[in-house]
């Protein structure tokens, strides 16, 4: 059995959905999390209601100089970071042609690079502690893409990459990397991504609840797993997707451009 107790956990994008409430679960587990994200007053207002010990450090993962100040303090004042999260981002759901270069760029600065920017801060003291979890929170976008989703696919397809050789790098270093392939939750993602609720109209009954993404992220730290497809049978389209490509996408296109 896992034992949360005395495990320190760093969460980014952790004020809200998916972020905030795997931080409630692994608090209740008695692990002690270290919230991050930009907002510091909803941050300070979620430690306040977790069940556990909870710490709020405003971070921009957008920056280095904050990143690597941010995880230099949390090391400093916890002693190291067992787990990190990497659960921050954004995405915009527009055709090609409409998206701005401006919204490209940022969604891969804060999907893609953000993520390269906390796990290189942490990795280092991982790799001499000879321990340490890595936790990516992808999407199945990085393994079917669709239509108003190039920007947003693309960025997740990268942390597809970043995450699978990651894990071929650090094999037998004691450090497990993992990734979380949720389909469409049910979070405030969709505010701005879907600003005019038509996509969010078309998949309701489709969505996944945010709880049930926490607990498969806790599970998969305690598992150790490589790899976790949310909902399985989605994740079976994935895999018929790589084996069939254009007959997948012939057959489920109806089904996937929802957009």
């Amino acid at each position: 059995m896992y034992n949360w107790n005395g495990r320190v956990v760093a969460i980014t994008g952790a004020s809200s959905g998916i972020g905030a409430i795997t931080a409630e679960r692994i608090a209740e587990r008695g692990g002690t999390v270290l919230l991050m994200a930009r907002s510091k007053r909803k941050l300070d207002e979620l430690a306040v209601r977790l069940k556990g010990a909870a710490f709020a450090y405003e971070l921009d993962v957008c920056s280095d100089d904050s990143v690597q100040a941010v995880f230099k303090k949390a090391c400093e004042r916890h002693g190291r970071i067992d787990v990190l999260i990497n659960n921050a981002g954004f995405g915009k759901f527009t055709t090609f042609e409409e998206t701005p270069l401006a919204d490209f760029d940022k969604m891969m600065d804060v999907n893609y690079m953000g993520i390269v920017r906390c796990t290189q801060a942490v990795l280092p003291a991982m790799r001499k502690a000879g321990q340490g979890h890595i936790v990516n929170i992808a999407s199945l976008a990085g393994k079917i893409g669709t239509a108003k989703s190039t920007g947003y696919a693309a960025t997740k397809h990268a942390v597809l990459g970043l995450t699978n050789s990651l894990r071929q790098e650090l094999h037998g270093s004691g450090i497990t990397v993992t990734a979380i392939n949720p389909g469409p939750v049910d979070t405030p993602f969709f505010d701005l991504a879907d600003p005019g609720g038509g996509y969010v109209a078309n998949v309701k009954k489709l969505m996944l609840k945010p709880d049930r993404v926490a607990l498969a992220i806790v599970r998969a730290v305690e598992r150790k797993q490589a790899e976790v497809d949310l909902p399985r049978i989605a994740g079976f389209g994935a895999k018929l997707f790589h084996l069939f490509p254009r007959t997948f996408e012939r057959v489920s296109r109806r089904f996937l451009n929802l957009k």
